[in-house]
């Protein structure tokens, strides 16, 4: 097993370690962007399932797709970027008529409360005052996939190159954004809904198709009966309900 798997399964451990010892562990590898939906879901999902406890192992899809790869242990994978469940699809750890699209999502342009900057339209970006503009890390999060997609399509994306800082995640960027260490930034809206306190959208963000979000048992979940009535909470009203409170819209 390589590195990374290692140093996820060490984790898992760790976590459930402090679970009864006759508890059946779920570990869900799900998008950072559904940390705050997924936590008031797991509380319901327990209630209705005593002998079962989620462990969460949240981050950008594709390192958790990289993770799942490399055979890290996984029960479910909930991905905010139809690509890496697909590519979970091709190395075999995911049955294709196991995948399941349960959620939308849509990139925004946000600035801290306060928007010391001035910044009301994407063309104020362009000013010398704003210095700092915040993007989840490309190549591995769909926000930040996501957001470049956009811009380039305004041929905004090399025009503001200078001004980018990456952030690894949806939910370090909101943090940045939180403590006014960034003038402005792009992220889901689910997250600028999670943000409200301190921080205020802008504007929606053009894209060519909404942000997809897939959840699938693993194949070779130790769990397989968890696992599938966890993808089954998640699609049902409940559920839905739920990660419509946080800002996703339903799937269509």
């Amino acid at each position: 097993m390589k590195r990374i798997a290692a140093a996820l399964l060490c984790g898992v451990m760790v976590l459930a370690s402090v679970v009864p010892a006759a508890a059946q562990v779920v570990i869900v590898s799900a998008a950072a962007s559904l940390m705050d939906a997924f936590n008031v879901i797991k509380k319901d999902f327990e209630k209705e399932h005593p002998g079962a406890r989620l462990v969460f192992n949240f981050g950008a899809s594709g390192a958790l797709y990289r993770q799942i790869e490399q055979g890290a242990p996984v029960d479910v994978f909930a991905s905010a970027d139809m690509r890496w469940m697909d590519e979970a699809v091709r190395i075999g750890r995911v049955e294709a008529t196991e995948s399941n699209v349960f959620a939308r999502n849509w990139i925004v342009l946000a600035v801290p409360k306060n928007n010391p900057a001035g910044v009301s339209t994407l063309k104020d970006l362009e000013n010398a005052g704003v210095r700092r503009i915040g993007v989840v890390t490309p190549d591995t999060s769909p926000a930040g996939n996501y957001a470049r997609q956009s811009l380039k399509d305004l041929e905004l994306w090399e025009v503001l190159e200078s001004k980018y800082i990456f952030a690894e995640t949806v939910t370090q960027l909101l943090s940045y954004l939180r403590l006014g260490e960034m003038d402005a930034g792009f992220f889901f809206a689910s997250d600028a809904v999670r943000g409200a306190d301190s921080v205020a959208v802008v504007m929606e963000m053009p894209m060519r198709e909404p942000a997809l979000y897939s959840i699938a048992p693993l194949s070779d979940t130790k769990h397989p009966d968890l696992a599938q009535a966890f993808v089954r909470f998640i699609l049902s009203e409940k559920g839905q309900a739920v990660l419509s409170g946080y800002g996703f819209r339903k799937a269509e």
